[in-house]
């Protein structure tokens, strides 16, 4: 568990210091780079690796309570640092394509990006080609799948540790099972409740507006 704590703890300051979020109010200059701006576009999906971690942390609390005399033997330090590397390496790989495809896209201008980081939603907005559709389609639908399918992963994970918790005889065995959990389900609820709204649920009257809101509200 403290392995995947410190992996949390540098995907969080590796993802919010490419937002340059203070720099960037105080700063007088609002202009970025061509390859900057994509650059910290990579870097900020960075950010969906937590779902990743998420999942492998609640695959470790379902073994630490469903099935304790076996934890021991399933995760062992070798599968910890397999599933770590995995993760890692699926974001920086999946990423790297999709930051790709959109930087495709041509861009006729103004050139002004309508948030505080170079967002794929309002760089989108910036582009004129006639295959924007199918960019739009192709980006939607990872993160339709990667979200929603790694949540559901989480939530049938849960569903074996709160039956197995109901199934405690000792009440202070329930106390202990449920605090082990409580701060976890929390990260997982305030993540999976922005990126939802975000990238997932239909279009509002304010789409940007909202989209830069949230963003400033979980960091």
């Amino acid at each position: 568990m403290y392995t995947l704590l410190g992996n949390f703890s540098l995907l969080e300051i590796c993802y919010v210091t490419a937002t340059k979020l203070l720099a960037n109010f105080l700063s007088t200059s609002k202009s970025i780079s061509f390859m900057s701006c994509f650059a910290q576009f990579y870097f900020f999906s960075l950010g969906y690796d937590e779902g990743f971690f998420l999942c492998i942390t609640a695959f470790d609390r379902y073994l630490a309570i469903c099935r304790p005399l076996r934890y021991p033997c399933i995760m062992t330090k070798q599968v910890c640092t397999g599933l770590i590397i995995f993760a890692w390496s699926c974001v920086f790989v999946i990423f790297l394509t999709l930051v790709i495809l959109i930087s495709q896209l041509s861009y006729c201008g103004p050139n002004i990006i309508n948030h505080f980081i170079c967002d794929p939603v309002p760089l989108k907005m910036l582009s004129c080609s006639e295959d924007i559709i199918i960019t739009q389609l192709i980006y939607s639908t990872f993160n339709s799948v990667f979200i929603i399918g790694t949540f559901l992963f989480i939530l049938c994970s849960y569903a074996l540790v709160i039956l197995a918790i109901i199934r405690m005889p000792s009440e202070a065995g329930k106390r202990k099972a449920f605090s082990t959990c409580a701060s976890h389900l929390a990260v997982v609820t305030l993540f999976y409740g922005s990126i939802m709204v975000m990238y997932v649920s239909p279009g509002s009257a304010h789409p940007v507006k909202m989209k830069k809101s949230l963003p400033c509200s979980f960091l």
